[in-house]
């Protein structure tokens, strides 16, 4: 194998020029948020949205070490949340339970998890003038057209009012965990946050291993999953390994690709993109794989 062959790509450095071009837009004093989202292939456990803020006066200089968050090990991602927290404006982290992706589908309770985010900047004063997503998909939006199959999630309050947290207008961006500063930031805060709840979780489901897994359908989770079945935790609306084929969301199974993507703990970008296709391959999603229909906890 020659060294050309064997050489791995450096790790994507994320930059402001899309942030920066955003507040450009904006009237003065305004701000944009970016958000994240991880736990989307996982079995069990919450969906989790984090989101950062940058404005006119955020610092040039980026927290050293930033990076998509899936490229960094969790060691370094602990590390930099203070960074992160003092580098921004304001960030946080939104959930939606396991409950509600089985009662709502996968991607509205994005949006619900999402706007959880939102409501507690609002609760600090804060209201984006634009939120960038990283994909090439909004799911924080309201849908266009509404899905017969799936419910919407209910709105969500400011803290301590009546008022319903507004969306703001929407942009995506391939990549742009990797690539933009905002959204790395988002995907630390995230991530880590996720983590510590599913590690917390663990030494009362100490069968799933969930301190290392983190609810992903790592060989020792799918293994404890057809052992001793699935518990509160876990997304029962989903086909799970050893539970007969039930009425299923396939989309968890088209996700997996996210999963091993996530699972994928610090490692190059070459390894991560392969542990993606790898689940990628590992899926043959069906007809009605985007349709979500749930069966009972």
């Amino acid at each position: 194998m020659t060294p050309q062959m064997t050489r791995r790509r450096k790790r994507p450095k994320p930059s402001r020029t899309v942030e920066t071009a955003m507040l450009a837009e904006l009237a003065e004093g305004s701000c944009v948020a970016g958000m994240d989202e991880v736990g989307r292939g996982a079995l069990a456990g919450p969906v989790s949205v984090g989101v950062a803020v940058v404005d006119a006066t955020t610092s040039r200089r980026m927290p050293r070490g930033l990076a998509d968050s899936k490229l960094l090990t969790a060691q370094a991602r602990e590390a930099l949340v203070a960074p992160v927290r003092a580098w921004c404006v304001a960030g946080g982290v939104g959930h939606a339970s396991p409950a509600e992706i089985d009662e709502f589908g996968i991607m509205a309770a994005l949006r619900l998890a999402g706007r959880r985010a939102l409501a507690g900047l609002a609760a600090q004063g804060l209201r984006p003038g634009l939120v960038l997503l990283d994909g090439n998909h909004d799911w924080l939006a309201p849908p266009v057209q509404t899905d017969l199959f799936t419910p919407e999630p209910p709105e969500v309050p400011v803290p301590g009012t009546d008022e319903i947290v507004p969306v703001p207008p929407v942009r995506t961006q391939i990549k742009a965990d990797a690539r933009c500063a905002v959204v790395a930031a988002a995907s630390v805060l995230a991530k880590v946050e996720r983590d510590a709840m599913m590690v917390a979780h663990a030494p009362n489901h100490p069968q799933y291993r969930w301190e290392g897994n983190k609810g992903y359908s790592a060989p020792e989770h799918l293994a404890a999953l057809r052992e001793h079945g699935p518990c509160e935790l876990h997304r029962r609306s989903w086909r799970l390994p050893g539970q007969g084929d039930p009425v299923t969301d396939d989309m968890a199974f088209a996700d997996k690709a996210f999963a091993a993507e996530e699972y994928a703990d610090g490692q190059s970008p070459d390894a991560t993109e392969d542990a993606e296709q790898d689940g990628a391959r590992d899926v043959a999603p069906t007809a009605g794989w985007a349709r979500h229909r749930s069966v009972g906890a």
